[in-house]
């Protein structure tokens, strides 16, 4: 498939939420079908009780939908933890609930191979005319294209934060991110974030965001 030149829908922190994530899908291929680019900004893992079906219902989707897969800091821990057992941090962060959803339905209690090839082939980043998708964020000190430009830059965009601390940045263009949690998505100076915190029950929604139009499309938290 080539990508659709008529916008973007992209969706937030999943987090294992995988009746959540079909219903949203349900009502956003009612909508618009696949007349626009989807983009997941990562976290498809840990905390949520469905890791595994997550990413079976992502695998399913991109086969009739144009798609783009965001790595989130959650991912790289799970592709840590894949390559070094002893990464013991992972399973206090959620990861012991995304074992567990392979344990429960795998024969073999191993990750399939097409799962870890989908995390492995996960962008850092997506670069649009108008935007750029990121998990995290990126660096406010540097244009976007400079930043882009930096390797060394690339860990900040599955972890930062500094970019809501600041008043200003030198973007150029709009960065569309997720990873912090929050009630309602935000909306600042180049910038929009949409983690609206599917997992936690304090904020329990998950959310897409419809572009050129900027608006948002939510669905509320139904795995618990």
């Amino acid at each position: 498939m080539t990508e659709k030149t008529n916008g973007y829908i992209a969706i937030g922190d999943i987090h294992g939420c995988v009746e959540t994530l079909k219903t949203l899908l349900t009502r956003l291929n009612e909508e618009y079908g696949n007349s626009k680019t989807y983009v997941f900004l990562g976290d498809y893992v840990d905390r949520g009780p469905a890791s595994k079906q997550v990413i079976d219902t992502l695998l399913e989707f991109k086969k009739d939908h144009e798609c783009i897969f965001i790595r989130g800091n959650h991912d790289q821990m799970l592709l840590t933890y894949y390559s070094d057992n002893t990464y013991y941090e992972y399973l206090s962060h959620g990861g012991a609930n995304t074992l567990e959803s392979y344990y429960a339905t795998c024969p073999d209690k191993k990750i399939p191979y097409a799962h870890l090839k989908f995390l492995v082939s996960t962008k850092l980043f997506y670069e649009a005319e108008e935007w750029v998708f990121v998990h995290a964020g990126l660096p406010s000190d540097r244009s976007v294209s400079e930043v882009l430009e930096d390797k060394s830059a690339y860990n900040s965009f599955l972890w930062t934060r500094e970019h809501l601390e600041k008043a200003d940045n030198e973007w150029e263009k709009t960065v569309i991110f997720g990873h912090t949690p929050v009630r309602q998505p935000i909306e600042g100076k180049n910038m929009i974030g949409i983690d609206t915190g599917c997992v936690y029950e304090q904020f329990g929604k998950l959310t897409a965001l419809i572009l050129p139009e900027r608006e948002f499309v939510q669905q509320k938290r139904i795995d618990f």
